[in-house]
C-alpha cells in the first residue's frame, strides 16, 4: 500500500508530465501568436498612432478569451494623473478563486519601444523572422514574449487540468510601459478588487544567460529628466565674442561633466549604493553581452555587478544642439540634454532627485540659466525572497531548466513595482522574464532565444499548477 506522501509524489509527477507535454505540443502556435503580435506596431510614444496599440489590446483580449479561463475579458483606459487624458489601453481578465485557492495575478505589457531607423536592423522591425534559434522583432522579447509566456502557461493549465480548477487569475496587460506608465497608478486604483492577488508574477525581466534562469530580486530605481542650459538670448558670432562669452554648449558640457568622476562613477552627493553581494561575473562577459570595443575600458569601480545592480549610474540619452551637417560659426544659445539617473535599491526616487537638483544648482557653470523639466520619477525594488511562493517559483525553474535559477539584481528600473507594493501591501511579488543577455531589448535586432521562451513557458505553468494544489 503507498503512503499519502508517495501518492502526493506520484500525482505531482503526473501533473507536471502532463503540464510539459502541454508546453512542447503548443509551443508552434504559441510562436504563431507571439508572430502576430509581433506585427502590429504598438509604439506607446505620443508621436505614434494610438489605432496600432488599441488594436494590440484587442489581440491581446482575444487570446485571453480563447484561454476560456476568465470569467470577464475587458479593455480599459484609466487618467494620467489628475488631467483628463487617457493613458493607452490595458487589458485586464479576471477569473475567481475557489475553495480557498489563491489568487494569481499575470502581468506583461504589450506595448513596444520605438523602432528607431530600419537601416539599424538585419529585418524589418515588425516582421517576425526566425534566424537559427532566435525570432527577431520589435516587441519579440520586450515584452510581447511575456504577454504569450502567460498565455501559453494558461493553455497548459488548461490542457492539463481542464477549466474546472480552484486558482483565481487575474490578467493585466499594460499598453504604456514604454513610455512611462503614466496612469499606471490610476489604473490600480480603479481596479483593486478586480486585480487583488495573493501573488503576482511579473514576466518583463531577464534570465542569467540563454541555460540558466533567473528570478529578479533587486531593481535600481529612476529619475529622467529634461536639462536646459541657456547663456545668450541669440546666437552671436564665434569669431567675434568666442573667448569672453559662454555659449550654452560649453556650459552643458561642463555641468554635465560633473557627474562623474575620473574614473566614471557617479560624483552626486546624496545618490547611495545598496551593500548587497553578487554572483562573479568577468570583464570578458561584460564585453560578449555588450559589445564593448577593444581598448575601451569598463568604467565605475567595485564588482562589474555591483555597479550595474547595486550603484547609481547616470548617462545623457540624447542632446538637442545643432547638428555637424548644420554647425554654423555661432555661439549655441540654449542647449537641452535628456539625462536618465537610475538609482541603487533602497533610497528613495524622491530623495534621488533632490540630490540632482541640488547637485545641477552648485555645478552650473559662468551663471548659466539652467531648468530641470519633464521630470519622471520611479522607486527601486528589492524582493522579499522568504514567501512561499517565491520558492516555487525557484523550484519550478529548477524543474523546467535542470539547474538551479540565479537570483538576480537588475541595473533596469520597473517603476511601477513601487504602485503594486503600495496597493497590495501583502502579495508576493515574483519579478520573471524571457530575456537574456543577448536578446538587445529597446535596441535595434532585438529578439528572443526560442529555447529560453519554451523554458520559461514551462517554468510558469509547472508554477501555477502547484500553487493550484499546493503539496504538503
Amino acid at each position: 500500500m503507498t503512503s499519502p506522501a508517495e501518492n502526493i509524489d506520484t500525482q505531482s509527477s503526473s501533473l507536471d508530465t502532463r503540464i510539459t507535454t502541454a508546453v512542447q505540443e503548443g509551443m508552434p502556435s504559441t510562436v504563431a501568436d507571439l508572430s502576430a503580435l509581433v506585427r502590429i506596431p504598438s509604439v506607446s510614444w505620443a508621436a505614434f498612432d494610438p489605432a496600432h496599440v488599441r488594436a494590440s489590446a484587442e489581440a491581446v483580449a482575444a487570446l485571453a478569451t480563447q484561454t476560456g479561463l476568465f470569467d470577464v475579458v475587458d479593455i480599459k483606459q484609466a487618467k494620467i494623473d489628475t488631467t483628463d487624458e487617457l493613458g493607452q489601453p490595458a487589458v485586464i481578465a479576471t477569473r475567481k478563486a475557489r475553495n480557498g485557492a489563491p489568487t494569481v495575478l499575470l502581468y506583461a505589457h504589450h506595448d513596444v519601444q520605438p523602432p528607431g531607423k530600419d537601416e539599424d536592423w538585419d529585418s524589418s522591425p515588425f516582421e517576425p523572422t526566425v534566424r537559427g534559434d532566435r525570432i527577431y522583432g520589435r516587441g519579440a522579447a520586450d515584452d510581447k514574449a511575456g504577454v504569450m509566456a502567460h498565455i501559453a502557461s494558461l493553455r497548459a493549465l488548461s490542457d492539463a487540468l481542464g477549466t474546472d480548477f480552484d486558482l483565481g487569475l487575474a490578467l493585466f496587460i499594460e499598453g504604456e510601459e514604454e513610455f512611462g506608465s503614466r496612469s499606471f497608478a490610476n489604473f490600480l486604483t480603479e481596479n483593486k478588487d478586480a486585480l487583488a492577488a495573493d501573488a503576482i508574477i511579473v514576466a518583463d525581466s531577464n534570465n542569467w544567460d540563454e541555460v540558466t534562469p533567473a528570478i529578479t530580486v533587486g531593481l535600481r530605481g529612476n529619475v529622467t529628466f529634461r536639462l536646459t542650459v541657456r547663456t545668450l538670448d541669440h546666437a552671436s558670432h564665434s569669431g567675434m565674442f568666442g573667448g569672453a562669452v559662454p555659449d550654452a554648449m560649453l556650459a552643458t558640457i561642463k555641468l554635465l561633466n560633473s557627474f562623474w568622476d575620473d574614473a566614471g562613477s557617479v560624483a552626486v552627493h546624496g545618490l547611495t549604493s545598496y551593500a548587497g553581494e553578487t554572483p562573479d561575473y568577468s570583464e570578458e562577459q561584460l564585453r560578449a553581452e555588450t559589445g564593448l570595443l577593444p581598448g575601451v575600458a569598463p568604467i565605475g569601480t567595485g564588482t562589474i555587478l555591483s555597479r550595474i545592480w547595486n550603484q547609481p549610474s547616470i548617462t545623457v540619452t540624447g542632446i538637442d544642439a545643432p547638428t555637424v551637417a548644420n554647425a554654423s560659426n555661432t555661439l549655441s544659445p540654449v542647449v537641452s540634454a535628456k539625462v536618465s539617473v537610475r538609482i541603487a535599491p533602497g533610497q528613495s526616487a524622491a530623495d534621488a532627485a533632490s540630490a540632482i537638483r541640488e547637485h545641477v544648482a552648485a555645478h552650473t557653470p559662468f551663471g548659466a540659466d539652467v531648468v530641470i523639466d519633464d521630470l519622471d520619477i520611479g522607486d527601486p525594488f528589492l524582493v522579499n525572497t522568504s514567501g512561499s511562493a517565491f520558492g516555487e517559483a525557484k523550484r519550478a525553474m529548477k524543474d523546467a531548466w535542470g539547474v538551479d535559477a540565479v537570483e538576480l539584481g537588475v541595473g533596469g528600473s520597473i517603476p511601477f513595482i513601487a504602485d503594486l507594493v503600495r496597493v497590495f501591501p501583502s502579495a508576493e511579488i515574483l519579478v520573471t522574464g524571457v530575456e537574456d543577455p543577448h536578446s538587445r531589448a529597446h535596441s535595434p535586432n532585438e529578439s528572443l532565444h526560442l529555447g529560453v521562451f519554451a523554458r520559461s513557458v514551462l517554468s510558469e505553468a509547472l508554477l501555477l499548477a502547484r500553487l493550484n494544489t499546493p503539496q504538503c
